[in-house]
């Protein structure tokens, strides 16, 4: 008797592109019902802004608490299933969220919706970049990251909408449930192998030590990009949680337009800034070897004082029109930076390259600042107009680290090895 031993087929890149940027876009969206939906939530469990805020927190300490884990098994293990499983649990998180009674079940269900989402964002890039080569990668990425502004966007309406017509809790089950059934979708196929566009499967196939992995923090441009992502994170994170109350609470916006009109500036500002920065960069990188890095900063820097007009315009459309250029602005930067934490790390380091930069950009960014934005308002007597002026503040950080970037790289190559 023969016996035939099955292969599994391995996915085109362009369909491995295809299906992560989707499941991304889901990511985004179960992450975002919250914001649409946080002030009749406040009202319904009795929660000042402070608490609000900390529901943030909560995801955020499930999202970068994890997330070196979750690096560290992805340059290991098979990587689908751990994206498969990433889904699941991200999904039964934000379904258990529309059941949460009291802001301790809350906090809770929000820690495992960080949880599911940490194994996704950490390992899905670096199984992108290991199906395209280097000239290729950053538009890639570029495609994956547009699933960011579009998902939270429909987050942002979906959640908006649904609360108005049957309640914020039928916002969350709704969001979830797909996710159920998409983390199956990519079991029945074979990964590509670690370090294969690049052609340097041996130095990917070496399992990184501790040591390697402590490492990367000795790489000048690697801690560069992700310094300057944690203060720009600091400051999308917390406008991201509190931008639909701001246009409700500073100009008198009803609840849902408020989240309505949120919704659909991510989308626009989103996909086209997120689009054209990414092609913007990948052009100007072939001509100057530092062309990510000056789309990071110039971008970041060029908001700053637009999103200083949003918080302080008395005029409603002024305010909704600077804030609409600002994260227009802001959106540029999202594919260049990605690529540069991966592109300054090993082969054999790239989801723990990720990892280390989530669990950075959390732990110092955006775990703490819709907390701090939401007790700064309270300290102010729920003045929520002068607590997010802060956020343009960290955007100049933001921007000065990643035109230090820039200037390094001008004068050399890009390292992507510790110094000895």
């Amino acid at each position: 008797m023969m016996t035939v031993t099955a292969t599994r087929k391995q996915l085109p890149p362009d369909w491995v592109l295809f299906i992560l940027t989707g499941l991304n876009l889901f990511n985004y969206l179960d992450r975002y019902v919250l914001s649409a939906v946080l002030t009749p939530l406040q009202k319904d469990l009795g929660l000042n802004d402070g608490q609000a805020g900390r529901l943030v927190t909560a995801f955020m300490i499930g999202y970068f608490v994890t997330s070196p884990v979750f690096g560290w098994l992805g340059d290991r293990w098979s990587r689908k299933w751990l994206i498969a499983a990433g889904i699941f649990v991200w999904s039964l998180g934000t379904i258990l969220t529309g059941f949460a009674a009291t802001f301790a079940m809350m906090i809770g269900f929000r820690v495992l919706v960080g949880l599911g989402e940490a194994s996704y964002a950490t390992i899905s890039p670096s199984l992108i970049s290991d199906n395209y080569a280097p000239a290729k990668r950053n538009n890639a990425l570029t495609i994956f990251y547009v699933a960011i502004p579009v998902g939270a966007a429909l987050g942002t309406i979906i959640g908006g909408v649904i609360a108005a017509k049957w309640g914020w809790r039928h916002a969350f089950i709704c969001a979830g449930v797909p996710g159920l059934f998409l983390a199956l979708v990519m079991l029945p196929f074979a990964e590509i192998k670690r370090g294969e566009a690049k052609g340097k499967t041996t130095e990917a196939a070496k399992l990184p030590s501790v040591r390697d992995i402590i490492n990367l923090i000795r790489i000048p441009d690697y801690v560069l990009v992700v310094f300057g992502y944690t203060a720009y994170t600091f400051a999308l994170g917390a406008f991201g949680h509190w931008g639909p109350t701001f246009l409700h609470r500073a100009h008198g916006v009803a609840v849902d337009q408020a989240a309505e009109f949120f919704g659909a500036v991510l989308v626009v500002a989103g996909l086209v800034g997120t689009l054209l920065g990414g092609f913007a960069a990948t052009a100007w990188q072939k001509r100057n070897p530092a062309g990510y890095a000056w789309t990071l900063g110039l971008s970041v820097l060029v908001a700053v004082p637009l999103a200083f007009g949003a918080f302080l315009a008395v005029s409603t459309f002024w305010s909704m029109a600077f804030l609409a250029a600002a994260m227009f602005f802001l959106f540029l930067s999202t594919g260049p930076v990605n690529t540069l934490i991966l592109e300054t790390a090993p082969a054999n380091l790239h989801a723990s390259a990720m990892a280390i930069s989530i669990f950075t950009i959390h732990l110092f960014g955006d775990m703490w600042s819709p907390e701090i934005v939401g007790r700064l308002a309270d300290s102010f007597g729920g003045n929520l107009q002068k607590a997010v002026l802060i956020l343009p503040v960290a955007l100049i950080a933001a921007g000065a680290l990643w035109l230090a970037l820039a200037l390094k790289t001008t004068r050399g190559p890009v390292h992507t090895t510790a110094p000895a």
